[in-house]
């Protein structure tokens, strides 16, 4: 079994009204990825808020260009296995690709990294008429849902690759009607993924729930960053809204301490993160 370190500190468990009312009180939500409980623990010991079992472990972790190999199965072990690292940090596991594909699978899908795999909520690429549909099924549930728009990396063939979304007037008020869409089909959340800085804010203003950015922006309710990244030991070229917090600090924790902290404070992302 594994077992925390004692040295991690008591806290509140976080909760869906507690992200809304960090929301509301302007206080920013600091979220990162997790693959395993070992780093699991790490999160929990620097107070993340979040952390995200993505998709984006077939790329880190399995070696994959996308995240499109991913499946369920994978989703629900890697998800299991941060379960074990936390206890105050929220868990949010992502749907696979084509796990959504209509109601019947994303339940099942939901249900299972919810009741087996320990998540207390699932983050659905997209707003298209079936993902709201899902959506509004799995919160009627109670499966708490985060929403993900923008640079949607499931999509990477349709965008042609990893391309920066909203950029374009039409594009961007698209965007926000996406966004304004799955609020009311009951996301819980928002994460907004490589977008210009105000398209990141104007979503951001015009929500109620909070809106989390990786490429959007400082103006979000928050930041999310995938860990490998902010270790700095992504292969190839790191994305221009990451930044390596390890350079300058000794250990692992001290560079997720020192990132929840910039989240926190405002200081990240900083301009050089950020697109226009």
């Amino acid at each position: 079994m594994y077992v925390q370190n004692a040295s991690v500190p008591d806290r509140k468990p976080v909760t869906v009204p507690g992200l809304l009312a960090m929301k509301a009180q302007g206080r920013r939500i600091v979220m990162l990825t997790a693959y395993d409980a070992s780093f699991a623990w790490q999160l929990e010991a620097a107070g993340v808020d979040i952390a995200l079992v993505g998709d984006s472990l077939g790329m880190v972790i399995q070696g994959h260009a996308s995240t499109l190999p991913v499946t369920l199965e994978h989703m629900v072990y890697h998800t299991a296995a941060v379960a074990r690292g936390l206890s105050a940090t929220m868990l949010v596991a992502d749907l696979p690709f084509m796990a959504d594909r209509d109601v019947a699978h994303a339940l099942e899908a939901g249900a299972r990294l919810v009741g087996e795999a320990g998540a207390a909520m699932v983050k659905i690429e997209g707003a298209a008429p079936h993902i709201l549909e899902a959506t509004a099924a799995l919160t009627a549930r109670a499966i708490p849902v985060c929403a993900h728009l923008g640079l949607t990396p499931q999509s990477v063939h349709k965008f042609g690759g990893f391309r920066i979304q909203g950029r374009e007037q039409a594009a961007a008020d698209r965007v926000l009607a996406e966004a304004l869409a799955v609020q009311a089909a009951g996301a819980d959340l928002l994460v907004m993924e490589g977008v210009p800085v105000e398209l990141g804010q104007r979503v951001t203003a015009a929500l109620k729930i909070p809106v989390i950015g990786i490429g959007a922006g400082p103006h979000c309710d928050g930041q999310v960053l995938v860990i490998h990244d902010l270790l700095g030991i992504t292969p190839g070229k790191r994305p221009k809204f990451s930044k390596d917090f390890l350079a300058g600090h000794d250990s692992v924790g001290a560079a997720i301490a020192a990132y929840t902290e910039d989240v926190r404070s405002g200081a990240f992302p900083a301009p050089e993160h950020c697109f226009n």
